[in-house]
């Protein structure tokens, strides 16, 4: 079903706007609390206080849904401060960036999609291929374009600037993701930050030494 444009100043577009900003709040608290196998459209369209109907003018079925969800718990967590480490030589902006990983990537919201992700996917292949669509290669994309951007500066020659980009996340999470994800262990601020900064440094030396 399509969804009709209305333009900007009709009264009509700000409604459909709010009902959609109301599906995907409640299909966030359904996903995060019974997961994405045990909600269907039907109640997550009770909880909006909307129509079935409603809700499939928005999106198309409940994949579609569960993106919007991940893409508006990734819109949230951007929003603030610009995003200035990517303007940044290596030594100071790698570790800003190795900073914003970590604080993305361990953040409540981010771990509980991730939960949520991890505890269907067996039975929704689809949806872990999604996950890593919009989060983990959203979050790489942003490394590799850091890159890209500083090589020719810095005299570096990356074989694979995807996998260099890779092996920085694997960095970060190693030592950490596992432990604050099963809930045994809490990453304070000062850990994180120390954290990024030994990430940050390890990928460095495996760029200059043209490992990577």
């Amino acid at each position: 079903m399509t969804l009709k444009i209305w333009k900007e100043d009709d009264p009509k577009a700000s409604l459909m706007e709010r009902k959609r900003a109301l599906i995907v709040q409640a299909a966030r608290e359904a996903f995060l609390t019974g997961g994405y196998a045990d909600t269907s459209m039907d109640s997550i369209a009770k909880s909006a206080g909307v129509s079935i109907k409603t809700v499939y003018r928005h999106f198309e079925n409940k994949d579609d849904l569960f993106i919007a969800v991940m893409q508006a718990a990734c819109s949230v967590e951007s929003k603030g401060k610009p995003r200035d480490w990517p303007t940044k030589v290596p030594r100071v902006g790698l570790p800003l960036a190795a900073i914003e990983y970590l604080r993305h990537a361990l953040s409540t919201e981010q771990l509980a999609l991730y939960r949520v992700v991890l505890r269907d996917a067996g039975r929704f292949p689809e949806l872990g291929r999604r996950y890593s669509e919009e989060v983990i290669e959203g979050r790489n994309a942003l490394i590799v374009d850091y890159l890209n951007r500083w090589s020719p500066s810095q005299g570096w020659k990356i074989k694979d600037v995807l996998g260099a980009a890779n092996a920085f996340a694997g960095l970060l999470r190693s030592g950490w993701f596992e432990s604050v994800l099963l809930g045994t262990a809490a990453m304070e601020e000062r850990a994180l930050l120390q954290h990024a900064k030994t990430g940050a440094a390890q990928i460095l030396i495996l760029i200059e030494s043209r490992k990577l």
